[in-house]
């Protein structure tokens, strides 16, 4: 089970780097909606990325239209603030897009009106705007695992030098 982590206009590059070395990890396509906030080739988004950012499979669009002309039928949740429900509350399907708005501003209201069904959110204070980009993307991401019973991943962790007692 694949899924993809849509960022629409990522402005910091450190985010991206994070959001990037998570999809490597369990596999997830991340797609990039123009304009971006910085160069893919700058410094820090390969320290945040580390050594994974090769195995990434990155698409770029030119913008959010271009994105939906390439990407035909695909189920998108729009991760937001703004969402009716939470994103526990969604029963996520193979190969759904999760799609996350630039760190300034979020997704548009004018693409969340069309996805009133798909806006979800993750709950927090009412006092707090929002949380980090790449926490937000780690979170929901993870919830569309655990619901998948992480078909293809590791199952156990393996000590570097010892053995656990119950092998």
């Amino acid at each position: 089970m694949a899924f993809h982590v849509v960022l629409y206009e990522p402005e910091i590059p450190a985010n991206t780097g994070n959001i990037g070395r998570t999809c490597a990890a369990v596999g997830a396509t991340l797609h990039l909606i123009e304009p971006l906030g910085f160069r893919l080739t700058e410094r820090e988004i390969k320290r945040a990325g580390m050594d994974y950012w090769e195995q990434l499979d990155v698409r770029r669009y030119l913008h959010f239209d271009d994105f939906l002309q390439k990407n035909p039928g695909a189920k998108i949740y729009m991760v937001t603030t703004k969402g009716k429900k939470t994103y526990a509350e969604v029963s996520y399907e193979p190969d759904c897009y999760l799609m996350f708005g630039k760190e300034s501003a979020g997704i548009p209201e004018e693409i969340l009106v069309r996805y009133e069904e798909s806006a979800i959110r993750i709950p927090m204070l009412p006092s707090i705007r929002s949380l980090n980009l790449s926490n937000s993307v780690a979170v929901v991401l993870y919830e569309a695992l655990r619901q998948s019973q992480f078909a293809d991943m590791q199952k156990r962790g393996q000590l570097h030098y010892l053995h656990w007692s119950q092998e």
